[in-house]
């Protein structure tokens, strides 16, 4: 039988998948999991426990900002720009939001 605990966790908590590696992403922020309105600036953490990650990940997530703003920040001279698989997997459950890596170097 299963622990409610695991059911209905405290926290909110996503497995990933991601290039074939396990990972996980996860908030401090109870809140993400009941009320719509703290989803529109929050943070995340992801570890994926690979030998190259030497500490969690700290992603500032903005699902308020706009497409044209990314746009301007963005190296005109880069067409095709590719967006880790991380960033990807975040916008499947908010369409559009901006990640801030907080100064680590995204990885694909």
């Amino acid at each position: 039988q299963v622990s409610p605990g695991l059911r209905m966790p405290r926290l909110p908590v996503w497995l990933c998948s991601l290039s074939g590696r396990h990972s996980v992403l996860f908030g401090t922020d109870s809140r993400l999991l009941s009320d719509w309105k703290s989803e529109r600036m929050f943070h995340l953490y992801f570890y994926s426990g690979q030998q190259e990650q030497t500490q969690t990940a700290h992603l500032t997530i903005d699902t308020h900002s706009h497409h044209w703003e990314e746009a301007q920040r963005e190296d005109s001279c880069s067409p095709g720009k590719r967006h880790p698989a991380l960033e990807m997997a975040i916008r499947t459950k908010w369409a559009g939001a901006t990640v801030s890596w907080n100064g680590t170097d995204p990885f694909f």
